[in-house]
C-alpha cells in the first residue's frame, strides 16, 4: 500500500514530458476516424450488399477492367515520366541561377492552383488537332486529344509538382563534398550524378513519384476533357464511378472504389517498405 502511494506521488510530481498527450491523442483519433476511417469503412461495406457473386460480377466486367488498367497504367507511366523530368527541373531550380528563375519556380505550382476542369479544357484545346501543340504533332501522325496518350499527358501535368517539391529541399541541403571528392578522383559529371548524387536522392525521388502516382490514380477533372472517354480505350475508373452513381448503382460504384483503394494502398505500402529497406541497407 505504501509503495503504491509513493508511486502515485512520484507520477504526480513528475508529469509526462508531453503534457496533454491523452487529450491530444483522443482528438487525433476522433479526427482521423471522422475524416478517414469511417468514410473508408462505409466504402468497404457498401459493395457487399451485392453479395460476393454480385461484387465479382462488377469487377470482372470488361469495361471496368479496361478502366482500371487505364487509370493505374496511365498513373504509373505519368509517375515514371515525372520522376525523370521532375528531377531535372528540381536540379535546375536548386543548383542554377538564371533570369526568370522565380517565374519558372512559380509555374511548378500551377497544377496545384489551377482548377482541374480548367486544366483539362486547356490541355484539350492545346493538344487538339488544330491546337498549338496538337497541330504539329498530328502532322507527324501523333494524336494526343481523345486518346490514351491524352490521359497520360493530363496525369503527368497534375503529378509533376509532387516530384519537384519533394526533391527541392533535399537537393538544397545535399552536401556537395561527395561530388567534389568524386570529381577529384577522376569521375565524370555523369558518373558523379548516377553513382553519388542519385543514390542520395533515391528515397525522396521514390516518395515524390509515389505521391504523383497516388494523385494521378484518382484524377478526374483534368482527364475527362482530353481523354475522349471511349469505353475500353480511354475511359478512366473515376469516370466509370461517376457514371454508376448517376445510374443510382451505388453498390457498383463502391465496388470499383474499393478495388482502387486496395490497389493504391498496396502499391504505396510496397513502395514505402522498399524505401525503408533501402534506407536501412544504405
Amino acid at each position: 500500500m505504501k509503495a503504491a502511494i509513493v508511486s502515485l506521488t512520484i507520477r504526480w510530481r513528475n508529469p509526462s514530458a508531453l503534457p496533454g498527450f491523452g487529450l491530444s491523442l483522443g482528438l487525433t483519433l476522433f479526427y482521423l476516424s471522422a475524416i478517414v476511417l469511417i468514410p473508408l469503412a462505409a466504402l468497404v461495406i457498401k459493395p457487399w450488399s451485392l453479395g460476393f457473386d454480385g461484387f465479382w460480377h462488377v469487377l470482372s466486367n470488361p469495361r471496368v477492367l479496361a478502366a482500371l488498367r487505364m487509370s493505374f497504367g496511365g498513373a504509373a507511366i505519368a509517375a515514371a515520366i515525372n520522376s525523370v523530368f521532375g528531377a531535372i527541373a528540381a536540379w535546375v531550380l536548386v543548383r542554377y541561377s538564371f533570369p526568370g528563375k522565380r517565374f519558372l519556380d512559380a509555374l511548378v505550382d500551377l497544377p496545384f492552383a489551377l482548377p482541374t476542369a480548367v486544366a483539362g479544357i486547356a490541355l484539350s484545346a492545346l493538344y487538339s488537332t488544330n491546337g498549338w501543340l496538337g497541330g504539329p504533332l498530328s502532322q507527324l501522325g501523333i494524336k494526343v486529344s481523345y486518346t490514351p496518350l491524352g490521359v497520360i499527358v493530363a496525369l503527368t501535368f497534375i503529378g509533376m509538382p509532387f516530384v519537384v517539391r519533394t526533391l527541392e529541399p533535399v537537393l538544397a541541403e545535399l552536401n556537395r563534398d561527395a561530388e567534389e571528392v568524386a570529381a577529384t578522383l577522376g569521375a565524370t559529371r555523369l558518373q558523379t550524378i548516377f553513382r553519388v548524387v542519385l543514390p542520395m536522392l533515391l528515397p525522396s525521388l521514390v516518395t515524390g513519384a509515389t505521391l504523383a502516382f497516388a494523385r494521378a490514380v484518382g484524377e478526374y477533372g483534368s482527364v475527362i476533357f482530353i481523354a475522349g472517354n471511349l469505353p475500353g480505350i480511354s475511359e478512366i475508373a473515376p469516370l466509370l464511378i461517376v457514371i454508376k452513381l448517376e445510374q443510382f448503382d451505388y453498390a457498383g460504384a463502391a465496388a470499383i472504389g474499393v478495388i482502387m483503394l486496395a490497389a493504391a494502398f498496396a502499391l504505396i505500402l510496397a513502395l514505402n517498405l522498399l524505401q525503408n529497406w533501402a534506407a536501412a541497407h544504405r
